[in-house]
């Protein structure tokens, strides 16, 4: 951790950039795996989703998961609890304030034992496939380079490691071990790409141009991702458009940037709104490009990308995380603050983190 600190990094961005990700994942919990958008839209009375919901809430207590039917998947959990994107990010955020004293580099070997009893203790919230193949490889054995399973669904975890590395590499090597039950290159690289544009972005520079230094970096499926999310933004951007004209503009400007997944299911799988980096990265850029200048931007774009649906909590993460390290944490509406779970919780262990710690 030899990195200096720019004097635009500020605890209240920081912390934005975490309580931005978990108010944003916690937003998505009543309608996570919808993915139909115009049922959501109804459901919430045809207007912008204002408040935390329990899951399937106003929608009958269910939300219809393609390929994976139709069900509660987060059973234990209520309004203003976390979906299992923002659990992962929780748990990171336990053991990363366990190794704070003195500051240590993180180690997949040591976060098991924890990750293993919040599995077996009441996680109350979906557990996604390579969860359980990962769990099950621990319980036998296999070492933890060989950890994981082939799946290209983007899984952020690695948000509050921004408030205790200070370097950009070290921030890639730790968003890269908090994945561990995958090992796919998109879905890693997804990871990569964001925990990039947030240090940037707490660094002062702006989201967009964070965005596109970060993609002719990483270069290839990236920066084509990328740009494919710039245009779909410009169009929609674009009044005389088609698209912008459309009463569910970011549904189909989400939907059109990924193909259908056809694998023999009921019905194909809308991949721009579902799990695969493919679609979650230029879906999560869209909506940061989108709301980035607005005065509101933090808020709009969290309400924005929860009623679209589909894997909206992915997204979620990866947008609450950039917009609120830009916007900061006094961004959230008052409300999300006061029923957000964990909130206080979440504050008391970032305070703990060398980032912040040392910042008092």
């Amino acid at each position: 951790m030899n990195e200096l600190l720019n004097d635009t990094v500020k605890e209240e961005n920081i912390k934005g950039a975490f309580f931005g990700a978990l108010v944003g994942d916690a937003l998505c919990l009543g309608s996570h795996y919808e993915y139909d958008a115009q049922k959501i839209h109804l459901a919430y009375g045809e207007k912008a989703i204002e408040k935390f919901m329990s899951p399937g809430e106003k929608m009958g207590g269910e939300t219809h998961g393609i390929g994976w039917g139709q069900r509660n998947y987060h059973p234990g959990k209520k309004a203003g609890g976390t979906t299992d994107y923002g659990d992962y990010n929780v748990l990171i955020l336990e053991h990363l304030a366990m190794i704070s004293n003195p500051p240590r580099e993180f180690e997949v070997s040591k976060l098991l034992p924890h990750w293993m009893n919040r599995l077996e203790n009441g996680w109350g919230s979906w557990i996604c496939t390579m969860t359980k193949e990962t769990y099950s490889q621990v319980k036998h054995g296999t070492k933890v380079q060989y950890l994981g399973g082939i799946s290209n669904a983007m899984a952020i975890r690695h948000v509050a490691a921004h408030a205790y590395y200070d370097s950009e590499d070290e921030l890639v090597d730790v968003a890269r071990k908090a994945m561990f039950t995958h090992k796919d290159v998109h879905a890693l690289g997804g990871g990569e790409f964001f925990a990039r544009v947030t240090h940037r972005v707490l660094r002062g520079e702006d989201p967009r141009s964070a965005i596109e230094d970060v993609a002719i970096l990483m270069g290839g499926f990236f920066e084509e991702k990328v740009k494919q999310a710039i245009a779909k933004y410009e169009e929609e951007n674009d009044p005389s458009s088609a698209l912008s004209k459309e009463k569910f503009s970011d549904d189909l400007a989400i939907t059109s940037m990924a193909r259908l997944w056809d694998i023999g299911r009921s019905e194909p799988i809308k991949v721009g709104k579902a799990s695969p980096t493919e679609g979650t990265l230029p879906g999560s850029v869209y909506f940061i490009l989108k709301y980035a200048q607005k005065e509101n931007g933090l808020k709009e774009a969290l309400q924005a990308n929860a009623m679209v649906g589909g894997d909206n909590a992915s997204r979620a993460i990866a947008i609450g995380m950039v917009l609120g390290a830009y916007k900061g944490v006094d961004a959230i509406p008052q409300e999300w603050k006061d029923t957000l779970d964990q909130w206080q919780y979440c504050d008391d262990l970032l305070n703990k983190l060398p980032l912040i710690n040392k910042s008092k």
